[in-house]
């Protein structure tokens, strides 16, 4: 994986502009910390900042081809396309010749060959830049579920762009402004495709293409899904997901640096491991590498309706099964408070996130796998993916006309949602978060392909899963990534196969889950890999701290940013409520209500510290 940064610019000479592409492309050296390039003309600059996974004889990035000593185009990619090398024998076929083994150099081949259409071709994860030196165009693209960020700020005559929203930041010409659209999409939740966040700062969204010229800029779709008749049977939809899961996380193994899984002894990344741990032993590679993240007081582990069992036991006993080499990465109290960790988070996401322990837990838990390896399988998105999510089993929040995780946080006690109660009345009115999250549901809503005839059950499931896999990925792939590439650790996500994805997204509510329980394709997919009791296992979430003293910090920590007048988030505070929440710190300890009560102090650091660290102006 790697970090892009660019300028192109239709009237500026950018030739004298490669200090300030090159500070762009500075702010992302965790991205890539084995090597830096840029790539200058006079109407374009692109920076790339290398982190070798895969081909480690690439030629240095961004790319150029040259015909009679002329540039016609150049390209950086951020990712890895999975089916390059089949790529490179049908373009070598056709007469091109490569100087090396890297997937950009694939990437600009075919893009030579076929154009802005090239991207349809691609399997895997990427957002790509290329350069078209001779119609002087820029292609920005992303992969189809949004795996790899690519972020855009128009300009008078051009626009700059980057991985990540600092890069295009530390640009002289972009100002950190967030007005109240902008805060109301951090607040919601609402992972709107194509939202900045920052005024005048967009996202190429998912399966989306951004091609700019003279002419200005435009946007192209090149993949959506689909709705389409599911015409096999179950036991035929079952052996296919297999295949598809399969072939996946055959394709994600590849690497030439040390890899490993993350394993939480859950249906999803069990699979996925056992699945791995089959292939490898097939190739005569050596034992898998697994880790776990595990809270100190887990020992004291309090069931409730979202945990109901420590992650731990499962996943030694898979450990045992395929014969990984396993570390338990156990976390403390301690470590989510360390305030290093806590800034370094957020300098990792950019923006403030009410999933302020989740956050710092997984920073911990990826900077200790990152010591032992360069690659990280996970797997994260089966559960939007096969159903799993806990609003598609209850009936109250799949009735709700607002996003599902919305209705659940308000289910839980938040009065607006996540991370927002306690924030000033006349904001919160003005904000009017809910009413935010109803339009942008809408929207959504009118994006759903709909088999014809479909009715009840079956089309309000499909809504549901849609929003799982757009909406929702919007704001989970980022939680990851972000976090992960920080500390230089890259993500490969089997289940986010598009192939897969646009297979399950057919098949039939009713086939989905056709035993009664969650995630019923999947189970049955994986029933000879995966211990019994890790099959029938209740769902249990990403672990979060069960700590008294962790619940006691955040009061104490509220009640000081409360007093402090000349905190950059004093006057966004609603005084009164911040007393009568840190009156409670046991409230804070267990169960989902004590989650989004979480989330609405968490929310309060992490803007106080955006807005300081970030210098952000709030035009409100």
């Amino acid at each position: 994986m790697s970090g892009i940064a660019g300028w192109v610019d239709h009237r500026r000479d950018l030739t004298r502009e490669r200090a300030t592409v090159r500070a762009m492309t500075a702010t992302m050296a965790c991205r890539g910390p084995d090597g830096e390039g840029l790539w200058s003309s006079e109407r374009a600059v692109l920076g790339h900042r290398r982190q070798i996974t895969v081909a480690p004889k690439a030629p240095p990035e961004p790319v150029a081809f040259l015909s009679d000593g002329e540039t016609v185009a150049v390209a950086a990619l951020d990712g890895e396309i999975y089916n390059a090398a089949g790529l490179r024998r049908e373009l070598e076929a056709s007469g091109h010749r490569f100087r090396g083994d890297g997937h950009t150099e694939v990437v600009l081949a075919a893009y030579l060959r076929w154009g802005a259409d090239c991207v349809r071709r691609l399997v895997g994860v990427f957002g790509i830049a290329v350069w078209d030196h001779r119609a002087q165009e820029l292609l920005l693209a992303r992969d189809r579920l949004g795996n790899k960020p690519m972020f855009y700020h128009p300009t008078e005559h051009g626009v700059v762009f980057g991985s990540e929203r600092k890069a295009i930041l530390a640009h002289p010409l972009v100002e950190p402004v967030v007005d109240l659209d902008g805060l109301r999409e951090i607040l919601s939740y609402a992972g709107t495709p194509g939202h900045g966040v920052f005024r005048g700062m967009h996202q190429v969204r998912p399966g989306h293409l951004v091609r700019v010229s003279r002419a200005g800029l435009r946007e192209e779709t090149y993949w959506a899904l689909e709705a389409r008749e599911h015409t096999d049977d179950l036991d035929t939809t079952v052996r296919t997901v297999r295949e598809l899961l399969e072939q996946a996380v055959a394709e994600q193994l590849d690497a030439d640096v040390p890899l490993c899984l993350m394993l939480s002894g859950g249906l999803d990344s069990s699979g996925v491991t056992a699945l791995a741990a089959r292939v490898l032993r097939e190739r005569g590679a050596p034992p898998l590498r697994t880790f776990t993240a595990s809270f100190r007081e887990e020992k004291e582990f309090q069931a409730d309706e979202v945990w109901s069992t420590p992650d731990a036991p499962y996943a030694w006993e898979l450990v045992e099964k395929v014969g990984a080499e396993h570390t338990d990465v156990v976390l403390g109290t301690e470590d989510l408070l360390d305030p290093v960790v806590k800034a370094n988070t957020l300098r990792a996401k950019d923006v403030p996130s009410p999933l302020g322990n989740m956050n710092t837990s997984l920073y911990v838990l990826f900077r200790a796998i990152r010591e032992h390896a360069d690659v990280a399988v996970l797997g994260d998105a089966a559960d939007g993916i096969f159903g799993g999510t806990m609003w598609m089993s209850m009936p109250p929040l799949l009735k709700a006309r607002t996003f599902p995780w919305t209705a659940m946080a308000q289910w839980s006690g938040g009065r607006n949602g996540m991370g927002t109660d306690l924030l000033e009345p006349g904001l919160l009115a003005k904000l009017d978060v809910p009413g935010y999250c109803s339009d942008r549901y809408q929207e959504a809503m009118a994006r759903v392909p709909h088999v014809p005839g479909a009715s009840g059950e079956e089309r309000r499931m499909r809504e549901i899963w849609y929003l799982n896999v757009t909406s929702w990925l919007e704001t989970l792939l980022p939680h990851s990534e972000s976090v992960a590439q920080s500390l230089g650790l890259a993500l490969r996500l089997p289940y986010c196969d598009h192939r897969l994805v646009e297979y399950v997204f057919n098949a039939p509510w009713s086939m989905k889950g056709f035993d009664g329980r969650e995630k019923s394709l999947l189970r049955a997919a994986l029933t000879d890999v995966l211990p019994e009791s890790i099959l029938q296992r209740r769902k249990s979430p990403y672990p979060v701290t069960q700590d008294v003293a962790y619940a006691r910090a955040l009061c104490d920590g509220l009640r000081r940013l409360a007093a402090d007048r000349d905190a950059p988030a004093a006057g966004l505070i609603d005084t009164e409520a911040a007393r009568v929440f840190t009156e409670d710190p046991e409230a804070l300890v267990t169960g989902p209500r004590a989650w989004v009560a979480r989330t609405h102090v968490e929310m309060l650091f992490q803007l106080n510290d955006w807005l300081d660290r970030y210098r952000v102006r709030l035009a409100l």
